[in-house]
């Protein structure tokens, strides 16, 4: 199962700071996640391919800002977890910096998917996101990955708990959300589908879309 957009996704370049990014142009999405959330199996899972972006055993491997293009005009840009892995403060503090720039500054960018494993929901990784996406009035998009690792009550009682905590603390409304979120799990292929569908509704904004405001 697979979809024709995002099974196109190659690799174009990675940046360890925003001017060597591709041009600020056309329409991307981002995904974000802490070191051991399983951003790359999902990456690896939506776009129909094993190898894509890179998965370790060792938390943190991505240390950059990692560009794939799936057409002349969209992307998908994977974004370095910092939160479990094991490098200097100066490391940290840099990737903090881009992170935030690259939020607030890419005018390119449509939204945001947020990797959270639904055992360890809202980390300060994740909460610094959060607040970074309701800051700068970007869509954010979770996915609860691993739920796999929980029966399916239990992973439905998560997922209500993330959206209360959502409206309760970053005033998501359940009319018009800025932030919505899913169960997700790239070993049994969960969610997938209502995945794409996200993306495929950021993508249609058109390249003139303008963001959410403050």
């Amino acid at each position: 199962m697979n979809h024709p957009l995002y099974q196109q996704a190659s690799f174009v370049s990675g940046a360890h700071t925003l001017s060597q990014l591709p041009p600020d142009e056309g329409m991307e999405v981002a995904f974000a996640g802490r070191s051991n959330s399983g951003k790359s199996s999902a990456i690896n899972r939506i776009t129909g391919q094993k190898a894509l972006a890179r998965t370790s055993k060792t938390p943190g491997r991505t240390q950059q800002i990692n560009y794939f293009a799936l057409d002349a005009q969209r992307a998908l840009v994977d974004l370095p977890g910092y939160g479990y892995a094991k490098v200097s403060g100066k490391v940290k503090r840099h990737w903090q910096h881009t992170l935030e720039a690259y939020l607030l500054q890419r005018q390119a960018l449509r939204g945001l998917v947020l990797m959270m494993d639904i055992r360890h929901p809202f980390t300060d990784f994740d909460r610094q996101m959060i607040h970074w996406c309701q800051h700068s009035g970007m869509p954010l998009h979770i996915l609860l990955t691993k739920a796999d690792k929980l029966s399916r009550g239990a992973a439905g009682n998560a997922l209500q708990q993330v959206r209360r905590v959502l409206a309760q603390e970053y005033g998501v409304a359940r009319e018009q959300p800025w932030a919505t979120v899913q169960l997700f799990s790239a070993l049994k292929g969960t969610g997938v589908e209502e995945a794409w569908g996200q993306l495929d509704r950021w993508f249609a904004m058109g390249p003139e879309k303008e963001r959410a405001p403050d």
